[in-house]
């Protein structure tokens, strides 16, 4: 992800500037304008012309110099960079903001330079309404005009860009646009594959819009809860890996019913229909932290015991998938380490990320109950491990269980302070002790001893990677919503199915197989 101005496409981002502007001095003329209608309604043609007289005056003198702060502000709130893959109701919060901030600025430099009031206050008024409206109308009118590749609904699946890859089917990708998604597409697209890629673009496209166009990339931008989007999807694949969901236990307890359409429900949707379509692969991302709270050391034979909305939907979701195996039909569970590293869509609610984005800005990083251990992976490894499941031979994977990691990378908390520490010198660790003590050390001997599979990348390459993108800006900041799951779809609102059949389809398909046979209670009541 790169939010520098060398990244800037120009040539797209010039005319947007242009235009917004042409809508700003439009707007302040208007403005104006309705001052000098109000004045004048009050009689005196003397009175009206004088007026007239100043604010010509101070629009040529006073804001047309400078106007140049509304472009300014603009750039670096991300209008021609970030707004453009903001969820939409995100976007219009972006805007909003950007445009106050750079009136508020401009208003003070207007102080400064006159030493005066810079413009009627009912004029201040009218310019921030009018600058607003147009800036998100025009937005509007070009979202409904024309989107990516041609698409213009996000729920309706289409094809924008299809090739021939090494031949074989497309590899499909739930979730493609993601954090671990947008590396695992550079990756297949690498090796040759067709890759068509699922995603509804909550967090945006910018981490994949490099790759449209791609002769080997098919995307497809849809909901995977709406069954006719994965219906589309899934025809003529043969092998599909599943990363779609709501991660992490902040997003899901702010939004459990979601989290377990989108986590579950459509997990066993979409087990359905790529059965119905013969496909043979169906790799699922699951975590370790299924394993819940325990001082052993916990391997795949070790009883799972979630503690979390988040795990408990991967423990229910390898459940109906490893039911659904058939002699054609062969899932591959891959239970993933605590994730960090640098993505093309970086997050910073991860703890190593987190930490080492603290450890730059503050010089200060908090460690809560350090004597934790954790298992990690940078995201390059996940997407390698989830290419080695894909191409393993099915005698191997189907219907087994990985855990997808490095014994070698087992670490406490404290453990990771330390090499923030040697990265960041000077940083300071705060130790806090508080009664959340998720504490577990994976075993990752299997996939390691049955698919050849190691980690490349260690927690201090990672770490150095990461401080590099900060410390040059090709991260911009850190804190924006965009980098942190819970954030940014609490300001997006709630992830809700649009359609009524899809919240109907999801409803019946978050029944568990044993809710089915037995007829317990589902598994939102569960949770």
């Amino acid at each position: 992800m790169r939010r520098t101005y060398k990244d800037v496409i120009w040539k797209e981002a010039l005319p947007r500037m242009a235009a917004d502007t042409a809508m700003v001095h439009l707007s302040a003329l208007a403005s104006l304008a309705a001052v000098v209608l109000w004045q004048s309604t009050g009689g005196g043609g003397v009175r009206t012309a004088q007026l007239m007289r100043e604010l010509r005056g101070w629009y040529l003198h006073c804001f047309l110099p400078l106007s140049v702060v509304f472009p300014a502000v603009f750039f670096a709130s991300g209008f021609y960079t970030r707004s453009r893959s903001y969820f939409t109701s995100y976007k219009w919060t972006v805007l909003a903001r950007g445009i106050t901030l750079a009136t508020l600025i401009f208003l003070f430099a207007a102080f400064l330079v006159s030493r005066a009031e810079a413009l009627p206050r009912s004029a201040i008024v009218v310019f921030i309404v009018l600058v607003n409206g147009m800036a998100v109308g025009a937005r509007v009118i070009k979202s409904l005009i024309s989107q990516p590749g041609g698409v213009s609904k996000a729920r309706n699946v289409q094809v924008v860009s299809a090739g021939g890859g090494d031949g074989a089917s497309p590899v499909l990708v739930v979730g493609g646009a993601g954090y671990i998604g947008s590396i695992l597409c550079r990756k297949l697209l690498a090796r040759g594959k067709t890759v068509r890629l699922l995603d509804s673009f909550v967090y945006g496209n910018e981490a994949v819009r490099e790759l449209f166009g791609h002769p080997h990339l098919e995307l497809c931008i849809g909901d995977c809860r709406n069954i006719q989007s994965v219906v589309s999807a899934m025809k003529g694949v043969d092998s599909v890996i599943h990363l779609a969901a709501v991660v992490g236990d902040p997003a899901c307890e702010q939004d459990r019913h979601a989290a377990l359409e989108i986590n579950y429900a459509a997990t066993r949707m979409m087990t359905e229909v790529a059965k119905g379509y013969g496909v043979k692969r169906f790799v699922f991302a699951s975590s370790c932290s299924v394993y819940g709270e325990t001082e052993e050391i916990v391997d795949e034979r070790s009883a799972t015991g979630p503690i979390s909305v988040y795990a408990q939907t991967k423990v229910d979701s390898e459940r109906a998938l490893l039911k659904a195996r058939t002699e054609s039909f062969h899932p591959v569970i891959l239970r993933l380490a605590t994730v960090f590293g640098n993505s093309y869509r970086p997050r910073f609610d991860l703890v190593v990320n987190l930490l080492t984005a603290k450890a730059l800005q503050n010089g200060i990083i908090t460690i809560y109950n350090g004597d934790q251990w954790r298992p990690f992976i940078h995201v390059s490894d996940v997407a390698e491990g989830l290419i080695c499941a894909l191409d393993a031979p099915a005698a191997l994977v189907s219907g087994e269980i990985f855990n997808l990691g490095d014994s070698r990378l087992n670490y406490t908390l404290t453990e990771v302070a330390g090499t923030i520490q040697k990265l960041a010198p000077g940083t300071r660790v705060e130790h806090v002790e508080n009664p959340d003590r998720r504490n577990y050390r994976v075993c990752f001997d299997k996939i390691r001893r049955e698919l050849g599979f190691e980690c490349r990348v260690t927690l201090e390459e990672g770490v150095e990677d990461l401080r590099a993108a900060l410390v040059t800006k090709k991260i911009g900041d850190y804190t924006d919503s965009l980098y942190h799951n819970q954030r940014f779809l609490k300001a997006a609102g709630r992830l809700t199915s649009k359609e009524e059949i899809d919240a109907q389809v999801m409803a019946a398909f978050a029944l568990t197989l044993e809710n089915h046979q037995n007829g317990l209670a589902p598994i939102h009541a569960r949770l």
